[in-house]
């Protein structure tokens, strides 16, 4: 029985400046795959989620624990509502996708009938509680939120 195989599409802006270090670590990453002729080594590390969010970030690190739901920012706990924890674990989860207001309410809310100026409530309180030196959430003007690129956010399945 053949292995299955994958199509993966990936379209880097090429512009008059530099690519930004993570794009040249995601190129160079596929490059090393597709010269490995599609065997991937046991954990490659530039492509694990956890490991690659504490490796790009700056800053104090941020560490989601999911099964107790709790928040440390450099080991110190930050207390959040359901829903500030629920939507920084959607967006952590889902690193570098811009979401509307309307996604991140079905996403995190689980229903669209609410005003889309409840997302912008939530966002400005979770950035007020990390304060201005943890920058995790970045405004995408005239769509909606992501995680900023240079996030250092490590999201524990368990404790």
């Amino acid at each position: 029985m053949a292995a299955p195989s994958l199509t993966l599409t990936i379209t880097i802006p090429m512009t008059e400046q530099e690519l930004s270090p993570e794009a040249q670590r995601l190129i160079d990453a596929v490059r090393d795959l597709a010269e490995a002729g599609g065997q991937v080594a046991e954990r490659p590390a530039a492509l694990l989620p956890s490991e690659f969010a504490g490796e790009l970030g700056t800053g104090p690190e941020v560490r989601l624990l999911v099964a107790s739901r709790q928040v440390l920012v450099d080991g110190t706990a930050l207390p959040l509502t359901r829903l500030e924890f629920e939507l920084l674990q959607f967006l952590a989860g889902n690193r570098r996708r811009v979401f509307t207001r309307a996604q991140l309410l079905a996403g995190v809310w689980g229903y669209e009938h609410t005003g889309e100026r409840t997302v912008d409530v939530h966002v400005r309180r979770l950035r007020l509680k990390l304060g201005p030196q943890v920058p995790l959430i970045t405004t995408v003007y005239g769509v909606g939120y992501r995680l900023a690129d240079d996030a250092n956010i490590v999201v524990q399945p368990h404790d």
